[in-house]
């Protein structure tokens, strides 16, 4: 982006300062202290920003469990913390995650045998919440234990990465659904939840392309982490074709990468957005602690007109 523009895109904004942090996705917000709570002008220009950026990070903000859950419901009703897992005891909408699980997960999927399918990358590329049929708005992260470095995570502008391919592809990927499930992880080793609800499993059919419910673009659905195969492909052909659709999502010119320090706060667009991180987990050995609430989001749709479907489980529902 060029500096005119940049200056531009302050200067659209009343309420809060953004200033872009790559051409294609990202930007920080300031001049605004969220523990007050926003007005709705705020929250519109906040969301705008969002829209136009992606992902967008806050920083020196100090927030309590209850003014984080009033900061994400300035846009929306709040989700529980996650389908399979249980929220914070006093603070059911709050998924509260440490470094120490990835380690785990990690040291789990090391000494497994070799086998035809490769164990499933915990830091990886993922799109949240995907094997249910209506994926969360917007993705809000808190700060709490951050070490002075590593531990960073990067975003990835989906739009851009649909827009990336050629013609041909674009207009292949349109026509298609692929299946979201539950990872075998995920199935089988958590244990009750709190609130007696189902911790999974769950399996759920999107369009392989989605029309963002708010923008009207275009975007590459495509979740790393739950995605099993697309239907009416060969194995192989699917397996081909997601490989080539990961190469594309993953280039680094569509990527921005955030460095935490404790009380930043980002909110992403996971309508648009991918993200992995920790990157790095397994080199630092400090502690790393954040907390995350997700925004109701709706059932995805096709540009060929294909809504998606639950077909395994319950949709994700809705704390208020």
């Amino acid at each position: 982006m060029s500096s005119a523009a940049q200056l531009q895109a302050r200067q659209s904004y009343q309420r809060i300062t953004v200033e872009p942090v790559t051409p294609v996705i990202g930007a920080e917000i300031s001049g605004v202290d969220l523990s007050r709570g926003i007005d709705d002008q705020t929250a519109a220009e906040i969301q705008k920003a969002l829209h136009e950026w992606r992902v967008v990070f806050f920083r020196d903000q100090q927030l309590s469990n209850d003014q984080l859950k009033a900061f994400g419901r300035a846009f929306g009703p709040l989700t529980p913390a996650h389908p399979i897992a249980d929220g914070l005891e006093d603070h059911p909408e709050i998924w509260e995650r440490s470094v120490t699980e990835y380690r785990v997960r990690r040291t789990a999927n090391d000494t497994l045998a070799p086998s035809r399918q490769p164990p499933r990358d915990y830091k990886g590329w993922h799109i949240d919440i995907t094997f249910v049929a209506n994926p969360n708005r917007y993705s809000i992260l808190y700060g709490v234990e951050i070490p002075p470095y590593g531990g960073d995570t990067i975003f990835a502008n989906l739009i851009e990465a649909y827009n990336g391919l050629s013609k041909p592809i674009r207009d292949l990927v349109d026509t298609l659904q692929a299946v979201h499930r539950t990872s075998s992880y995920d199935s089988i080793s958590r244990g009750p939840r709190r609130d007696g609800l189902p911790n999974g499993p769950f399996t759920a059919l999107h369009p392989l392309v989605r029309i963002h419910p708010e923008t009207g673009e275009k975007l590459l659905f495509l979740n790393p982490g739950t995605t099993s195969h697309i239907i009416g492909l060969k194995e192989r052909e699917s397996q081909a074709l997601l490989d080539l659709l990961y190469t594309e999502l993953t280039r680094p010119e569509y990527q921005v990468r955030f460095h935490w320090r404790p009380g930043s706060l980002v909110v992403w667009d996971n309508q648009a957005v991918a993200h992995a991180g920790p990157i790095d987990y397994s080199h630092f050995t400090g502690a790393r602690t954040v907390r995350r609430i997700t925004v109701a989001g709706e059932l995805t749709k096709g540009p060929d007109g294909f809504t998606s479907r639950p077909l395994e489980g319950d949709l994700f529902g809705v704390l208020g």
